[in-house]
């Protein structure tokens, strides 16, 4: 019974409270929140942004990248969250940076797993056909291109994410499209 927590979230804050108190315990804590579209999306993105962090570790580039290319994912997943009308404290409470951190970090993390394995440089039909679990962040990856262009948000690295998924670039590639990327004041 290690302890953990995680969100209750609806529009409907009686609900969310009820679901606090059935399921909060001496190890489990029960946030709330109301901001669902920033729950969902932090959820959704986090996994494509594990990917990423995958790809920097399966690489070999380092403490110092990984830390980037994670900081970098966090500040799009709250710039596109945003321009969709999601709450920014969202993405950096538990259900964004919290499950971020996780997703990130954890060698038990079946999308981080597909990064570390593309970062190596396996393909990803291998990948996927001799894994049992879902990687989520593979599929969303391609959600993430037809959003960026339906709210006009930059999103250099979850987008990269989405072209090496495709296919259409390598690991490699994709890290030196990103190093190469205009030099700009932090937002």
């Amino acid at each position: 019974q290690k302890p953990t927590s995680v969100v209750a979230a609806s529009t409907d804050v009686a609900l969310a409270k009820t679901c606090q108190q059935l399921f909060a315990c001496p190890y489990l804590r029960v946030n709330q929140s109301n901001d669902v579209l920033g729950v969902e999306i932090a959820g959704a993105l986090k996994n494509v942004l594990a990917i990423a962090a995958g790809i920097v570790d399966g690489m070999e580039l380092g403490h110092n990248a990984m830390a980037a290319i994670v900081q970098q994912g966090c500040s799009e997943i709250r710039w596109l969250a945003t321009a969709m009308g999601a709450e920014p404290t969202t993405i950096f409470g538990l259900a964004g940076v919290g499950d971020i951190m996780l997703t990130c970090f954890v060698n038990l993390s079946r999308n981080r797993t597909v990064g570390v394995r593309l970062g190596k440089g396996e393909k990803l039909e291998d990948i996927l056909a001799s894994s049992s679990q879902v990687a989520e962040g593979v599929a969303t990856a391609s959600s993430v291109l037809a959003l960026a262009q339906e709210y006009r948000v930059s999103l250099p690295v979850l987008t990269a994410v989405a072209t090496v998924v495709a296919g259409k670039i390598s690991p490699r590639e994709a890290v030196y499209e990103i190093m190469m990327l205009p030099q700009i004041a932090e937002r």
